[in-house]
């Protein structure tokens, strides 16, 4: 029988309390994404403990400013900015290119929700190039990094979206099927569960591993193409109470504790909830993780095509 990890911690426990206590110096953290939202919560309580925190980001003015503040929140003076646009391989390549010394952490946090329809200069649908593809090359980009820290860890931040669609191999960009933006995006998320399936099966020698997570209902920039309206009408279409909101804080507490916390030593290839291992979704319901994103084969296919996206 397969057993779920589970912790002291819940949906409403902070990234703060996670890290509390925690002393991580000489440690290196990226944090894509990390000039807002939840992205800007992890980095803040990574900070609390002492490592040096990179804040990958598109705008690096944002990120000077988060920077700032993030130093004067906690006292660390190194936090970093460096520019990162995951949806074009040469902004990807160059970040890669640059990094130098091993890399502890690294918390592929950034990503575009619901987008209307729009393409890479390769023809990559947007949401599946800049959450997955551009996330894919970095960490690969960076292994001999993460693999020469000794005990690296990979957070991939996925969504319950994730539950809305497979990847569908035969037509991944849209290119024949109509396009439907939550189907791109679920399909997106759930190519950030394979990829930590896969990437901690070829990668728990090197000492690295990978887990996948829901942040839960948070209101942040993530989801500037998505009314209030909208949210609405796909909470009652799901038959769902409301969800409470949580705080960025409680947002970002998972992503902190798969990114520091002892007790995710040795872990990978999972996905997690409030805090929790999540159990198998039930269907009809929006919690929990679907069979198809803990496929062995379809991860194993996803990491192919991925590939074979960035040597084309």
């Amino acid at each position: 029988m397969t057993t779920h990890l589970t912790t002291p911690y819940s949906a409403e426990t902070t990234a703060d309390e996670i890290a509390s206590g925690l002393d991580l110096t000489g440690q290196r953290m990226i944090v894509t994404g990390g000039a807002s939202g939840i992205g800007a919560e992890t980095a803040t309580s990574l900070a609390r403990t002492g490592a040096e925190v990179i804040l990958a980001v598109r705008d690096v003015e944002a990120g000077d400013r988060v920077a700032a503040q993030i130093t004067e929140a906690t006292g660390n003076k190194q936090v970093l900015v460096a520019p990162l646009d995951l949806a074009d391989q040469a902004s990807v390549g160059s970040f890669v290119s640059g990094w130098n010394g091993p890399l502890h952490v690294l918390v592929n946090n950034a990503g575009l929700m619901a987008a209307p329809l729009m393409r890479t200069p390769e023809g990559w649908e947007m949401q599946f190039a800049t959450n997955h593809l551009g996330h894919f090359a970095l960490a690969t980009g960076l292994h001999r990094a993460l693999a020469s820290a000794g005990g690296a860890r990979v957070v991939s931040v996925s969504s319950s979206a994730h539950l809305r669609s497979g990847i569908v191999f035969d037509d991944i960009h849209f290119r024949q099927r109509e396009y439907e933006p939550w189907a791109a995006y679920g399909q997106s998320k759930t190519a950030n569960v394979l990829f930590a399936v896969e990437g901690t099966k070829r990668w728990a020698d090197d000492g690295i591993f990978i887990n996948a997570l829901m942040p839960g209902a948070i209101r942040t920039r993530l989801q500037r193409y998505v009314s209030d309206e909208e949210l609405d009408r796909m909470r009652a279409a799901t038959g769902s109470r409301l969800p409470s909101w949580k705080t960025p804080q409680q947002g970002a507490a998972t992503s902190v504790l798969l990114a520091v916390s002892p007790l995710l030593t040795g872990i990978g290839g999972e996905y997690f909830e409030d805090c929790n291992e999540a159990l198998p979704n039930v269907p009809g319901t929006r919690r929990g993780v679907a069979a198809h994103a803990l496929d062995p084969a379809a991860a194993a296919r996803l990491w192919q095509v991925s590939t074979e996206h960035l040597t084309a």
